[in-house]
C-alpha cells in the first residue's frame, strides 16, 4: 500500500493571515508540520499543497515538496484532490494533514494509514476520548460518535444532554481516502446536515460512505491565532 500526505496551506485567514508561515522558534508553522510528517514511517511522499506562492516558494526553500494549486477551493480535501489527480505517481490511499498543528504526532499519522489494513475501509480518522467535560458541549470542538467496531455514525459540534456514564470523544482533524474515494467525494454537493453542523464529514455519510474511526491517545497543538502561536513557543522553552 502507497501512501502520500498532503498538507493543504493557505495564506488567506481571516483571523491569521499568513498563518502558514509564522515564525515558531526559528521555523515556520508549514516547516514544523512538514518536518514532524516525514517522521511518520508509512508516507511515501508528504507535499504540501497551496494557492499561494509566496508559501509554494519558501516550501521549496527550506527544501520541501509544494504543488499550487486552484484558489478555488471550498476546502482541504479539494485541495488534496487536485494534488492528486496531477501528479503521475499513482498512491493508493492520501492522508489529508492539518498544516496548523507545528508537533503533529507521526503516530497519529502512521495510524490513520494502518486503518487501511482493513479491505473495507474507503475513509478513516481519529478521535480522542474526552476528559474534560466542558469539551463536550464546546461547538469549536467537533465530537465523533461511532459503534464498537469503530464505524462512524455521526459527527456533531456539540452533546445535547450528555449521559454522566457514557464515554464522548473528541473528533481529531485528520482524514484518510482511497484515491479512488478521494475522487469520488469530490464530486458530492453539500448535504444539508454538513450546511447544519458546518461539518464537511457528514457530506460523505450521508451519502453512505463507511468512516472507519481509530481512537487515539494524542492531540496536537492547533493554531488559529497570534495569541496560540506565542501560547506554544511558551510550552516548547
Amino acid at each position: 500500500m502507497k501512501v502520500i500526505g498532503i498538507i493543504p496551506a493557505r495564506y488567506a485567514s481571516s483571523r491569521f493571515p499568513g498563518k502558514p508561515l509564522a515564525n515558531i522558534l526559528g521555523k515556520s508553522m508549514i516547516q514544523r508540520v512538514s518536518e514532524q510528517c516525514k517522521k511518520a514511517s508509512s508516507l511515501s511522499k508528504v507535499i504540501i499543497a497551496t494557492d499561494d506562492k509566496r508559501i509554494h516558494d519558501h516550501v521549496v526553500g527550506f527544501g520541501g515538496n509544494a504543488i499550487m494549486t486552484s484558489s478555488a477551493h471550498h476546502s482541504g480535501t479539494d485541495r488534496c484532490n487536485e494534488v492528486i489527480q496531477l501528479l503521475k505517481e499513482k498512491y493508493d490511499v492520501v492522508i489529508n494533514i492539518q498544516g496548523d498543528e507545528p508537533y503533529i504526532n507521526p503516530k497519529q499519522i502512521d495510524q490513520v494509514a494502518s486503518l487501511f489494513s482493513s479491505e473495507n475501509t474507503s475513509i478513516a480518522t481519529l478521535a480522542k476520548k474526552i476528559l474534560d467535560e466542558s469539551i463536550i458541549t464546546d461547538i469549536n470542538s467537533p465530537k465523533a460518535i461511532f459503534d464498537s467496531n469503530g464505524i462512524a455514525l455521526n459527527f456533531c459540534r456539540k452533546i445535547t444532554n450528555p449521559n454522566q456514564e457514557k464515554s464522548y470523544f473528541k473528533h481529531i482533524g485528520i482524514y484518510g481516502y482511497l484515491t479512488k474515494t478521494l475522487a469520488e467525494i469530490c464530486k458530492l454537493p453539500p448535504s444539508d446536515n454538513e450546511i447544519k453542523e458546518r461539518l464537511e464529514q457528514l457530506r460523505w455519510l450521508d451519502n453512505e460512505y463507511i468512516i472507519k474511526v481509530g481512537i487515539t491517545t494524542h492531540e496536537g497543538i492547533s493554531v488559529d491565532t497570534p495569541e496560540d502561536i506565542e501560547k506554544i513557543k511558551a510550552q516548547m522553552r
